[in-house]
């Protein structure tokens, strides 16, 4: 046996030539019912998790400040109608990345009517503010939690109670939240004019770890005030944009008839200006290498160097000139090899180019297509982001009974701050209070908010995947039915590429859901690894560093292996109506009878 049959046996049959073969086959069955099924389960299940989301969520929340109680903060007819500013009693907290999740700090938070102008420390000025600077301290108190009686109150009590908080620092209000005041002061970064100050344990307080804070407080309202901006931009330039689409249309059309006609002379005139462009820069690098040479301090090498931020240092190096030069040539010793003995190979990659004009010269409603593909795509990025928001802003404050655990039985329970005071708790356990906790909540629906963020964003890479593979089905159906008809355009069916769509849609909707599925979950997991990412960054350990950086290296290239290999698995779909295990074979195998045509299509 052969080489060659050896190599045919492994990678399967190449199919033979059917003269009665007319394109994608008619009669097909439906292909992967199972995965159709937990598909429309799925997006059933999306459907409920956005209903139960825009139910308990307020996007208010977003935009308008809210205090622990869930009461906005300037809110006509409220307690809170003259406080128009948020409060955070520690800022520090709102680095967490759970804010993200929340669109709230888990932090006390009041509403006030003006934001703190100055320095102060609870627990160093608490006595003397009281003794000594009566109207210091009226001014401290007003920023501590709404009815704060300090009368019989130690500090270390009145932090426990988190009735104050343990710093104010010197603030501006921003989306009405109260930020510290950062400046830069010779390259320093400063609150007013100190660069740190003590906490209420008596540690040291960064002005950085504030400058981190507020922008994670704030991170939430960039983004509103981004998209404000650029909703503004596109209200102001729709017709500019209109205009730029319609000449970009016009344009396209025309280099796809020109291709019909000149597409030898287009291709051949790339590869010699990319030639011609390689061999100005190696001469280019050259005579920057000979110029440089003999002038002092051209000689130092990069490794002595070093990283500069200014990238045109190393331009005045002898090493950076003749690294160029080396690249340059390679590249142009490559490209030339690849000219040589890939020449044939060039003048079928014409001959498709010219086929493929005349097939879309045949088909123009498939450069409308793709028009279609940006709506729904446009519509599962707007669901995923409304549902996002509803999600974030589901969180409630949630209110624990603070009292001495050995005498009271109703220790860390859940309370309610407007009715607490006429509760049983207070007979049986009179020094009780009950305070902000934390925000979240603690049903079901609160408890299971963080699954419920992952399952919309495993939903939306998912739908998204669908879009495109949707597309690639729809357009390889309609331009196979072109490939084969004997007669163009006479043989060519009518309204090709809605006919295509219907039939990936009627019989191998559960098809491109498998291959879609495989896609989506490489891509959350590679959003797993950038978070997980994120976080050891922080604690500085290089293994785990190491190790994130190949997994995450691993899985990118796997995501463009699976992108390249469900291209090709679709097309197969859309010609012979297999299911998609079935194509995806096929089409690996096809492509490995003929690798060297892929890797120089490539």
């Amino acid at each position: 046996m052969s080489t060659e049959d050896n190599f045919y046996g492994k990678y399967g049959e190449p199919k033979k030539f059917d003269p009665s073969f007319r394109g994608p086959i008619s009669n097909r069955s439906c292909t992967d019912i199972i995965c159709c099924l937990i598909f429309f389960l799925a997006i059933i299940g999306y459907f409920i998790v956005g209903v139960v989301a825009w139910t308990h969520g307020d996007p208010r929340k977003v935009i308008y400040p809210t205090d622990s109680r869930g009461e906005f903060c300037g809110q006509v007819g409220s307690r809170n109608e003259h406080k128009p500013f948020l409060f955070y009693f520690n800022i520090l907290k709102c680095a967490n990345p759970l804010v993200l999740l929340e669109f709230q700090c888990p932090t006390p938070q009041i509403c006030v009517s003006k934001c703190p102008d100055k320095f102060e420390s609870f627990i160093s000025s608490y006595a003397l503010l009281r003794a000594k600077k009566p109207e210091s301290w009226k001014y401290y108190i007003q920023f501590c939690n709404p009815g704060f009686n300090d009368s019989t109150k130690t500090p270390v009590e009145v932090f426990k109670d988190r009735d104050c908080p343990a710093f104010l620092t010197p603030s501006k209000p921003f989306t009405r939240r109260c930020f510290p005041d950062l400046a830069i002061a010779k390259g320093v970064v400063t609150v007013g004019n100190k660069t740190s100050f003590s906490d209420e344990n008596g540690g040291s307080v960064n002005a950085t770890r504030l400058l981190d804070a507020a922008k994670g407080a704030n991170i939430v309202h960039e983004a509103r005030e981004m998209a404000m901006k650029i909703f503004e931009d596109y209200t102001k330039s729709w017709y500019w944009i209109l205009i730029g689409m319609s000449v970009a249309l016009v344009v396209s059309l025309v280099f796809v008839i020109l291709l019909r006609f000149i597409a030898a002379f287009m291709v051949w005139l790339s590869v010699l200006l990319v030639v011609a462009v390689l061999g100005y820069g190696i001469y280019h690098c050259f005579m920057e290498y000979r110029e440089l040479k003999g002038v002092p301090g051209s000689e130092v090498t990069i490794h002595d160097l070093g990283f500069q931020t200014d990238l045109r240092v190393y331009l005045h190096l002898q090493q950076t000139w003749l690294a160029f030069l080396i690249i340059l040539a390679i590249l142009e010793v490559i490209i030339i090899l690849m000219l040589i003995f890939l020449r044939k190979r060039i003048l079928i990659a014409i001959a498709l180019i010219k086929e493929a004009s005349r097939a879309v010269g045949c088909i123009m409603s498939t450069l409308l297509y793709p028009i279609i593909t940006f709506l729904l795509l446009l519509l599962c990025v707007a669901y995923w982001g409304v549902t996002a928001v509803f999600l974030s802003t589901s969180g409630e404050a949630v209110y624990k009974v603070f009292a001495n655990e050995t005498t009271c039985d109703y220790n860390m329970k859940t309370c309610d701050p407007n009715n607490f005071n006429v509760s049983n708790i207070t007979k049986q356990c009179p020094e009780a209070q009950c305070l902000f906790a934390f925000y979240g909540g603690e049903s079901y629906y609160h408890k299971y908010l963080i699954l419920f963020q992952f399952y919309n964003v495993f939903l939306f890479f998912w739908l998204t995947n669908f879009v495109i593979a949707l597309g690639q089905v729809t357009l390889a159906g309609a331009f196979a039915s072109y490939y084969w008809a004997f007669n163009k355009p006479a043989d060519v069916p009518a309204f090709p590429v809605f006919s295509s769509m219907g039939r990936a849609l009627r019989y191998h909707t559960g098809s491109l859901a498998f291959g879609s599925l495989l896609l989506a979950i490489v891509q959350v997991i590679r959003v797993v690894l950038e978070y997980v990412d994120q976080k050891v960054k922080g604690a500085k350990n290089k293994a785990a560093q190491f190790i994130l950086s190949c997994l995450k290296c691993c899985f990118w290239c796997l995501e463009k292996f699976l992108k390249f290999l469900n291209r090709n698995a679709y097309i197969m779909v859309a010609i012979y109506g297999k299911n998609f295990c079935t194509s995806a074979k096929n089409a690996f195998f096809l492509l490995m009878r003929n690798i060297v045509r892929v890797f120089g299509s490539g």
